[in-house]
């Protein structure tokens, strides 16, 4: 990833929480709640806080809340929504900025973790993780299961959405566990296209991941509700925990 707003430049950050969930507040409710009894009341790091809509809920709530972001777009659009204190926020890549302290918790949601597109950057990101975490931290991680079962034998695309101005598709290519997602809009006559790559990633993979930088799996969910995971679903929340008190 390059150090500079990378996809997520103003446009995208402008519509971001309503087209990833920002707006329900039932989920952001149900993220911040777990989230704050994972936590156990100590300081908490977002990777790839982005816009701040899980993170300025938290930090209401009186928790202690510091962020890394590599988008200063994205950062733009969390500072308007700001009521207090500012939230101090390092720009940079998650796998190697350091943020002063040591946290209780550190947290990477909505498939982020798939932004990062090698296992090396992917491994560097539980690493880091691990380096900002007290004894007995968690590092949590919402991300989704590959949607491979999704795909016919021999297919390589599926739409993932199709809206009357609106379409996503994604492209995968198993030989790499890549996937290329690309989203085209098109309105009064023009056709606007992104096309965004990731690197899909498996829970057993990251439990691996995990294990490299010295945590273990302490709980996984299908979703924000503690819902048992299992071979039926397609999102997971994993909670790995350092060794220690």
């Amino acid at each position: 990833m390059s150090h500079d707003d990378g996809y997520f430049d103003h446009d995208i950050a402008a519509t971001y929480d309503k087209e990833h969930g920002g707006t329900d507040p039932v989920l952001v409710e149900q993220t911040v709640e777990l989230l704050s009894e994972l936590s156990g009341g100590g300081e908490i790091l977002e990777f790839a806080v982005g816009t701040g809509r899980v993170a300025l809920p938290l930090a209401a709530r009186g928790f202690t809340v510091k962020g890394i972001e590599l988008s200063r777009a994205m950062v733009a659009q969390l500072r308007k929504k700001e009521t207090g204190t500012p939230l101090p926020v390092t720009i940079g890549d998650m796998t190697d900025v350091r943020v002063h302290g040591t946290f209780s918790l550190v947290f990477l949601v909505f498939n982020t973790i798939e932004n990062l597109t090698t296992q090396e950057a992917q491994i560097a990101c539980f690493s880091n993780a691990a380096a900002h975490l007290s004894a007995g931290g968690r590092f949590v991680v919402e991300t989704r299961v590959p949607p491979l079962q999704d795909l016919p034998f021999g297919e390589r695309e599926r739409v993932f959405a199709r809206e009357e101005n609106y379409t996503g598709i994604d492209e995968f290519d198993v030989s790499v566990q890549s996937c290329i997602s690309t989203h085209t809009w098109r309105e009064g006559g023009e056709t606007k296209e992104i096309s965004i790559p990731f690197r899909y990633v498996w829970p057993s993979e990251l439990d691996l991941m995990a294990k490299l930088a010295g945590m273990q799996l302490e709980h996984r969910w299908e979703d924000w509700t503690k819902r048992p995971f299992t071979h039926l679903s397609r999102h997971h929340v994993s909670v790995w925990k350092k060794p220690g008190s």
